[in-house]
């Protein structure tokens, strides 16, 4: 199977990223959000980033061009998937909207048609059951910012066939980026391994051992990490964080997954980061 028309659903933080690393690799893309307001908004930011590559010298005016000629929004995933060789699905970590949109593509799409999902965390068996073609069903786990991360962690379900799986793979690197092929387990392996350290990043703040700054600077500057781990969960954002340690804890059943509670707290509040303006640091305009 050839993989030449790609359809990217959802055109948040992760789907333009997604949209925009297909589009500027050749492939023809369709990208579907649920509004036009949403839609412009993703359209926007592509362009921002490709911009910003342009002065940078990275790509020509040119490639940028080329780049938006292959890119089609829709507001319907009818339209959107019909003729879809791969769609990859980047909507929230929520498992009752990622249900309801893999039986729609299970119907809408062609029979070869691949589908994947963004999920951070979410099975992808238990998403693959939600179709008649679990074999064809995998996951693609891009990592934020998509342009620049090279990372793409491969999430075989269960069933997903080794030819489905050596397509994706091929894919990726198509893409630009190193793509790893893991099990379906909860959080999988990146976020098996970085959410346990955020939260107990989180928990030695909610302890009094140290402030967030403190916290930050000690990984930083002791362990070498490029950004400390509460600097990265505002960065992720705190909700997205919290579902994804609710998931560990679920599939697990193991309480050092607990969910620190200074975590739930702030996002009950609201205070979920870069995206809303606060959370363990400031970020006012």
């Amino acid at each position: 199977m050839n993989i030449s028309t790609v359809a990217v659903i959802g055109g948040g933080t992760m789907g333009n990223g997604i949209a925009h690393v297909f589009a500027q690799n050749g492939f023809t893309l369709n990208l579907i959000e649920t509004k036009q307001e949403f839609l412009t908004r993703a359209i926007a930011t592509i362009t921002k980033n490709l911009n910003r590559m342009v002065s940078k010298e990275k790509i020509s005016q040119d490639e940028m061009d080329a780049t938006f000629g292959r890119i089609k929004g829709f507001l319907s995933i009818e339209e959107g998937v019909v003729n879809a060789d791969l769609v990859v699905e980047a909507v929230n970590e929520n498992l009752e909207l990622k249900k309801s949109i893999f039986q729609k593509l299970d119907e809408l799409t062609k029979p070869e048609t691949i589908l994947a999902s963004n999920t951070s965390s979410i099975s992808i068996t238990k998403i693959a059951g939600f179709t008649k073609r679990p074999k064809q069903v995998i996951g693609m786990h891009f990592f934020n910012p998509v342009p620049m991360m090279k990372l793409v962690e491969v999430v075989r379900g269960l069933e997903t066939s080794d030819e489905v799986t050596e397509l994706i793979m091929k894919t990726s690197k198509k893409l630009g980026k190193t793509p790893v092929e893991v099990n379906d387990f909860p959080g999988f392996v990146s976020n098996r391994v970085l959410m346990p350290m955020i939260n107990e990043a989180i928990f030695a703040v909610y302890e009094g051992v140290a402030t967030p700054q403190a916290v930050d600077d000690v990984m930083k500057m002791g362990m070498a990490h490029p950004m400390g781990p509460l600097r990265l969960a505002d960065f992720i954002g705190l909700d997205v964080c919290l579902a994804i340690l609710n998931v560990l804890y679920d599939g697990f059943k193991d309480s050092k997954y607990r969910p620190c509670p200074l975590l739930v707290k702030m996002v009950d509040a609201g205070k979920l980061g870069d995206k809303s303006g606060q959370g363990f640091y400031s970020y006012s305009k």
